[in-house]
């Protein structure tokens, strides 16, 4: 399927509200970042359609809050075999609108599936409890329900992947869901939306809208109907939703920025690890948010281990950034890098191929005063910096306020018991850099945000606990 097909069967995306799609009070333009050219149109929400899409959560959520979990449970399973067999098509979308590779676009298209059947599983596993009581003919319970309507707010790097994993937990828990994706991807939200629709969703239990981000999350997060707020983003705009969602007494999920480390030890395979390592560094172009960022080596094997990785960096094809304006803030940590005595060892020579791309570069001898060392790259730019003992490694691994993702890398079951306890961070990995799945936690500490996504706990994040006592009548009577 070439680039030219993909963009002449690339959907333009309208607003879906109430259980109906609509067509907004304008549009904004959608741009290939392989390109730069305009492949289509996404629909622009008014207040008016702000509006609506409350109270439709706020109709929806009557509906779907009252449908037993099992019902829940096969509406969910149900998206995921839709989005399974319309993976290929719904990953060709995904891969023209944000550039990634349409291997890793259907891949994310299969794992957003997969995140549905789990979530579908909690559905029919929301359990209660009952408290032994102090005194005979008394029933204390507790009562887990569903939070209400949620605002879930989600960025461009995983276009359908992001969506799923706020509003599979939330509709598993009984919730409905207002999602606003991000407008320069907005076809993978498209298809979970629509899926979700062909699946027989109840209409209000999901509604989708795009426009101004800033406008709309204030609007939303302000109404009374809206009563959670999730948010993926960055630490800054994480800190303003934060600060309203606060204002308004409202619970908040934030999965913000990161800038992950990764401790090669001297009893670590240096060649094999760096293979992973940039494998894992240049996976979207570096436009994740658990990317490996920061190689923190020990200098017995450094040499081995920048060669190994400069290598495996040559052999890499990546896709574009996402906008031009990441090109250039990619561009700067370079340059300053290398002003501050790192040394470019690979990459970062631009082609005259049209686009947004920028080739996988290696710096190393990183010094710590680099803005790379201390600002989320979100590219494909991997610093790779040396260190004497364990415990220097972990000094400079949790020096920063991130707290997202962790990577290490040893052969001594001490060592890494020291490593998963000594590193700061709600995602800990250990000779791995792939352990993450629908049944895992997702979270951050730190400035990385609070809450967490996937998980059993993703799912109690959209719950709250009703305390419940009942008493016989003849003995309240009595008492």
């Amino acid at each position: 399927m070439t680039i030219e097909k993909i963009a002449a069967e690339y959907p333009d995306t309208e607003l879906y509200i109430g259980g109906a799609w609509q067509s907004g009070a304008g549009q904004m333009e959608v741009v290939a970042p392989a390109t730069g050219e305009v492949i289509g149109h996404c629909a622009v929400a008014a207040t008016r359609d702000l509006d609506n899409a409350v109270a439709a959560a706020l109709r929806g959520f009557r509906i779907w809050s009252a449908t037993p979990g099992h019902d829940r449970a096969v509406v969910l399973r149900r998206a995921a075999d839709v989005l399974d067999a319309r993976a290929r098509s719904v990953g060709g979308h995904i891969s023209i609108e944000q550039g990634k590779p349409l291997e890793e676009a259907e891949a994310e298209v299969r794992f957003s599936a997969e995140v549905l059947r789990w979530n579908a599983g909690e559905a029919e596993r929301i359990y209660g409890r009952v408290i032994p009581s102090r005194q005979p003919g008394e029933r204390l319970m507790v009562l887990p329900e569903p939070i209400g309507p949620v605002l879930a707010l989600t960025p461009w790097n995983f276009p359908i992947y992001q969506p799923v994993a706020k509003i599979a937990p939330a509709l598993a828990a009984g919730c409905s869901v207002v999602v606003k994706p991000s407008e320069e991807t907005p076809a993978g939200a498209a298809a979970l939306t629509r899926a979700l629709h062909d699946a027989g969703l109840p209409p209000g239990a999901l509604n989708m809208v795009f426009g101004n981000p800033e406008e709309i999350s204030s609007y939303l997060i302000s109404s009374p109907i809206i009563r959670k707020v999730s948010f993926t983003g960055s630490v800054a705009v994480g800190r303003l939703i934060a600060t309203k969602a606060g204002q308004a007494l409202k619970k908040a999920t934030l999965e913000l920025g990161g800038h992950a480390p990764v401790i090669v030890c001297p009893d670590a395979d240096p060649e094999q690890t760096a293979r992973l390592s940039a494998e894992q560094k240049f996976r979207n172009a570096g436009q994740v948010c658990v990317s490996a960022s920061r190689f923190i080596v020990h200098r017995s094997i450094l040499a081995r281990f920048t060669q190994a990785f400069v290598e495996a960096t040559k052999a890499r094809t990546i896709g574009p950034l996402i906008n031009a304006r990441r090109v250039v803030a990619v561009e700067e940590l370079v340059r300053d890098a290398v002003r501050s005595g790192a040394n470019l060892v690979a990459g970062a020579e631009k082609g005259t191929t049209p686009g947004y791309y920028f080739p996988p570069a290696v710096l190393s001898n990183v010094p710590p005063g680099a803005r790379i060392m201390q600002e989320e790259p979100f590219g494909p730019v991997a610093a790779i910096c040396a260190y004497g003992d364990l415990d220097q490694a972990l000094e400079i691994a949790n020096s920063l306020p991130f707290g997202l993702a962790a990577y290490a890398f040893t052969d001594s079951s001490d060592t890494a018991e020291r490593l998963i306890n000594g590193l700061e961070a709600g995602i800990v990995l250990i000779n791995t850099f792939g352990a993450v799945y629908p049944e895992t936690p997702f979270g951050g500490v730190k400035d990385s945000g609070f809450g967490s996504e996937n998980g059993i706990e993703g799912v109690e994040g959209y719950l709250r606990p009703k305390y419940a006592a009942l008493t016989r009548a003849s003995l309240a009577t009595s008492l």
